[in-house]
């Protein structure tokens, strides 16, 4: 027995993009498999004509939009794998994506998470992410290995990574079990980062395994640099920083994005002509003075218990 993988992708006014990963899925040599489509508040019914076309896909339907990390969370309290794989919408997952997951998954207890190849979508020879560096404490910001080469060959040893990628990651429940689930205050990115950081410390490791890959659609459902997008790393930068970062790295860190970093992306954005990132980008720093004092910040989410959760 492999052990059983459940599949979970997030549905929003999407239907096209998540009919052709659906598709993608048809062939996958790994066996023993549930796909969970999670619906977060689609304006256009979208998990209706889902349902129609593929009728052993489980669909969970949610009335508001959650966001990545509550979205997920979503599906995996209606999930029954042992394994989960975590995957966004516009990605396409090739036959044999999954059976070098789960096989490096059970090489060691040590290992919690593992991330494939990805190579972008319409740049198919082209990687996306190839594992990542280490995140510096004071900018909050990393980089993708890999990022934009041609795929040669030059990254296909597996390795440990600091983090894994939000758009394909496979970890393991009973890791999810001890470090509970996505921290939904996020809504969107560095959700899955705040994740890593509290996987490896609890002692797990996180891989890169490019045996095996998927093709992404970046940026598809927020736009290359929107206000949604800007809004949200802008406010989620400094709320990684208020959970995770310590000591005198934490007080560099916000005093490098406040006084550095703030205001010269800000006027980049004035010089543009973009008032509408500017804006955004104003809100992101807002949000923060509203929720100075809030205790909350630095909860962890616990496991889901409902229906089948873990």
């Amino acid at each position: 027995m492999n052990g059983l993988v459940s599949i979970i992708a997030i549905n929003y006014n999407q239907t096209q993009v998540t009919f052709e990963m659906l598709d993608s899925m048809e062939n996958l040599n790994y066996s023993q498999y549930e796909i969970i489509i999670v619906d977060n508040g689609s304006a256009d019914r979208s998990i209706e004509k889902i349902r129609v076309d593929y009728p052993d896909v489980i669909f969970v339907e949610s009335v508001q939009n959650l966001g990545f990390a509550g979205g997920n969370n979503l599906g995996l309290a209606h999930a029954s794998g042992e394994f989960v794989f975590f995957t966004n919408n516009d990605t396409e997952v090739l036959p044999g994506t999954l059976d070098p997951l789960v096989e490096k998954l059970k090489e060691s207890d040590k290992i919690g998470m593992v991330c494939p190849k990805i190579r972008f979508h319409y740049q198919p020879d082209t990687i996306q992410f190839a594992g990542y560096t280490a995140l510096n404490k004071i900018t909050v910001r990393n980089n993708l290995i890999g990022y934009r080469e041609k795929d040669t060959g030059q990254y296909d040893t597996s390795r440990k990574s600091p983090f894994g990628h939000g758009a394909a990651m496979m970890v393991k429940r009973e890791v999810i079990q001890q470090v509970g689930t996505m921290a939904d205050m996020y809504f969107l990115y560095y959700e899955e980062l705040d994740w890593c950081t509290r996987i490896s410390s609890k002692g797990f490791e996180i891989w890169y395994v490019p045996d095996s890959l998927i093709y992404h659609k970046e940026s598809i459902s927020t736009g290359k640099m929107s206000p949604l997008k800007t809004y949200y790393i802008t406010r989620n930068r400094i709320l990684y920083t208020r959970r995770n970062i310590k000591g005198f790295n934490f007080f560099l860190s916000i005093i490098y994005q406040v006084i550095i970093s703030g205001p010269k992306n800000m006027l980049q954005f004035i010089i543009k002509g973009r008032l509408d990132l500017f804006l955004a980008y104003i809100r992101g720093y807002l949000w923060h003075l509203g929720h100075l004092f809030d205790k909350n910040i630095k909860l962890n989410p616990t496991p889901y218990t409902q229906n089948k959760g873990v």
